[in-house]
């Protein structure tokens, strides 16, 4: 450990290798590709409205308010298409920035805390973690939740582990609730003030000496409120201005329903209280559960020297384990954030980890491992093997794909390290993957997972003379129309079975319109008006509906829920051919 107020000075090599990782692993391929479902369309509609509209306070998808989540990492995309006018460019670049921004800070906490060799050494193994560069080379909120909540973790240690630092304690507040109006979880780097009180109290090692202060002790949670004071009262304000039912059920959603009953009661992506510990960690966290071989007995030896500068941080880590397995609903993003404090936690240990010979084998296995999935998926393609074919053709895709490209870096990458430094395997195997996916299958898979091919040939298909109407539709629609077009509200299927019914009275209302619909809505509102096959997208097949369709329907349905939807400004991509 480096004594405290005494760092090793910060080299620019090493941020030239960090900067190198980021390129390889998250930035290859950025512009080559529109957003792909399931998250990724529905933040960059969101973001494109709000340049096109001027309404950054309250977010909409397809005109109708978006309550899921606060606003401000659609400001960010917002922001970036502003300056840009690029879609492809603006939907990726803050999970981007997000990604760069934890390594930094990994690396610079880690470096005060263990020096600059491990802190390098843990900001390397953070951006080669599995998840890690999944999340951040899409377009989630996690990524840019994930900096946030760093940023806070980084504030607080700075002034409890390397303090008294009032200015970093604040600036920990702060994130915290920039965090919060990003995602509701970005409260979770004050739980760091639990362990750190229990270790001031029984005298653990390691802990900024703070004078007694009462008064600066608010300085966090003031910076926390004032965040989350920069967007909840503008539109606590402004739904109080407008006095209107949608803006108070907005209100209420997002501030109840989305936080408290999604946290305690949640009706979705429900699992197991052992979700974590057997389904995400031992995969996704790779290669921190080989590495933990070697780290568990290094921690064992902190926690009986009682070293706050290790234990800190891994008791964080294990409340924020904690706080996600006690919700019923679970995904695997959620505990992203955890990653970074568990990399500077290990930071001190890995330098002697890395030397040792067991690690060099771990890492050609896994890296083999990793080489082998793909070679085989190839070879099952170039064999026709009707489980890959029919898997490829189930989800739309080229029969084709250019997965022995992939396969051949993943192979090639493990061969050079294997020849030359087998430590390297896994970062190595890993860049080969990222950098041929992102130029051999994303742009050939693009207009297939995007929507693109299909909304455009549902243009195509329809007059310009026409009106088109949007029933039960994907975000990713909206992304590349050329024309006004109706729908009739987002995700209304989730709540209610009276959107087909005033689709009906829509389409009855006038000559001229056309109907987008899902063929498993088909019935009965439309089984005797004029249906064409459309194809195929997102996993449904999908007609356009015109002529007469079911009275009885039409007499249900309700005009005033038809939303009209102006021709967006900017369109994802250029057209492709389908």
């Amino acid at each position: 450990m480096v004594p405290q107020g005494h760092p090793e000075p910060l080299r620019w090599q090493d941020l030239a290798w960090l900067l190198l990782a980021l390129a390889v692993l998250v930035a290859s391929g950025l512009g080559l590709r529109d957003p792909w479902p399931a998250d990724e369309p529905r933040f960059a509609v969101v973001a494109r409205d709000m340049v096109a509209s001027g309404d950054w306070l309250f977010p909409r998808v397809g005109g109708d308010l978006y309550q899921d989540k606060p606003p401000l990492y659609m400001w960010l995309i917002a922001a970036v298409l502003s300056v840009t006018g690029s879609m492809r460019v603006a939907f990726l670049l803050p999970s981007l920035l997000a990604a760069g921004g934890v390594l930094l800070l990994a690396y610079d906490l880690a470096r005060r805390l263990a020096g600059r060799a491990a802190a390098l050494a843990a900001a390397l193994t953070l951006a080669c973690t599995l998840q890690f560069v999944m999340v951040t080379r899409g377009a989630q909120i996690d990524a840019t939740v994930c900096f946030l909540i760093t940023l806070g973790v980084y504030g607080l240690a700075r002034h409890l582990l390397l303090g008294p630092a009032w200015g970093w304690y604040f600036v920990g507040g702060v994130a915290s609730g920039l965090g919060v109006i990003t995602k509701g979880v970005g409260f979770l780097p004050l739980l760091i003030l639990i362990p750190w009180a229990a270790m001031r109290r029984r005298g653990w090692q390691g802990l900024a000496t703070i004078p007694p202060s009462g008064a600066h002790w608010v300085l966090a949670p003031l910076g926390f409120l004032a965040a989350i004071a920069l967007w909840l009262v503008p539109m606590l304000l402004a739904v109080l201005h407008r006095g209107s039912p949608e803006y108070a059920a907005y209100r209420d959603e997002i501030l109840f329903h989305q936080t408290v009953t999604r946290y305690a009661a949640a009706w979705h992506h429900v699992k197991a209280w052992y979700y974590y510990l057997v389904e995400v960690i031992p995969v996704l966290w790779l290669p921190w559960p080989v590495l933990a071989f070697w780290l568990v007995p290094r921690w064992r030896d902190a926690w009986r020297a009682r070293d706050a500068r290790v234990w800190l941080l891994l008791a964080w880590v294990v409340l924020v384990l904690l706080f996600f397995t006690m919700s019923p609903g679970k995904r695997g993003v959620y505990v992203l954030p955890a990653l970074p404090a568990l990399a500077v936690a290990a930071a001190g240990a890995l330098p002697a980890v890395y030397a040792r010979r067991g690690i060099a084998l771990a890492g050609l296995v896994g890296a083999g491992v990793l080489a082998l999935v793909f070679a085989a998926f190839a070879l099952a393609e170039y064999l026709e093997v009707p489980g890959v074919i029919g898997m490829l053709a189930e989800e739309g895709l080229p029969g084709d794909l250019p997965v022995a490209a992939v396969a051949a870096a993943c192979v090639g990458g493990w061969l050079v390290a294997a020849w030359w430094r087998p430590r390297l395997a896994w970062p190595f195997v890993l860049g080969a993957l990222a950098l041929s996916f992102s130029w051999a299958i994303e742009p050939r898979i693009d207009p297939v997972r995007s929507g693109s091919a299909f909304t455009r040939r549902v243009l195509a298909a329809v007059p310009r003379d026409h009106e088109l109407g949007l029933v039960a539709y994907k975000e990713q629609f909206l992304l590349y129309l050329d024309r006004p077009t109706v729908n009739f509200g987002h995700r209304r299927w989730r709540t209610d079975d009276d959107e087909v019914a005033d689709a009906a009275r829509w389409l009855a209302s006038a000559p001229n319109r056309v109907l987008l619909v899902p063929d498993t809505m088909l019935v009965p509102c439309f089984a005797g008006a004029s249906v064409r096959p459309a194809g195929r997208s997102a996993g449904e097949a999908w007609s356009l509906v015109a002529g007469a369709p079911d009275t009885a329907c039409v007499a249900r349905g309700d005009a005033r829920r038809a939303i009209r939807y102006p021709a967006p400004k900017y369109v994802a991509s250029a057209p492709t051919q389908p």
